[in-house]
């Protein structure tokens, strides 16, 4: 087996496994929710239509979030909390799925190639690419924290200070 589809199976099970998982959480929360205090909010009409929407048209949504970043997790929460239906979700996971785990091992494998030939073949340039990288992302850090703003102080530590 190459590496290419070696590294996708192992990446298949791992987005089946933590997909189907934030799925199953989702549920739970989901189940936990119509037990509490708000689930009177959640009783209501408005809601029920958009329950029912996410059930039966969500599944496109549940694929194609797959290839974003950030968007994934949220809806495969979203789909266990509203409970979509396993028939319409689990193809949605098998089929998104397969796409992040084929697009992650070959591009990610790509990128792991080029930065093995770089290091091989200059390996001057490579260090000072990684340094300059280095240098990039301690520059953001610290220029982020420096323009953060101040938390705001108590106005009793301020009254004992003084």
């Amino acid at each position: 087996m190459d590496k290419v589809a070696l590294t996708a199976a192992g990446l298949y099970v791992i987005v089946l496994l933590r997909a189907g998982g934030t799925f199953a959480v989702g549920w739970l929360a989901g189940a936990g929710a119509r037990r509490s205090r708000y689930a009177g909010r959640i009783a209501s009409g408005k809601f029920a239509r958009v329950e029912r929407a996410i059930q039966r048209w969500g599944a496109p949504v549940v694929a194609v979030s797959f290839l974003t970043v950030g968007f994934q997790t949220a809806a495969n929460f979203l789909a266990g909390s509203m409970r979509m239906p396993l028939p319409r979700y689990l193809p949605a996971l098998f089929i998104g799925g397969a796409a992040w785990a084929l697009l992650y091992a070959t591009v990610g494998l790509g990128a792991l190639e080029m930065v093995k030939r770089l290091f091989a073949e200059q390996t001057a340039l490579g260090v000072a690419a990684v340094v300059a990288l280095l240098l990039v992302v301690c520059g953001v850090v610290v220029h982020r924290r420096r323009n953060a703003a101040p938390a705001p102080r108590d106005a009793a530590v301020e009254e004992s200070s003084s």
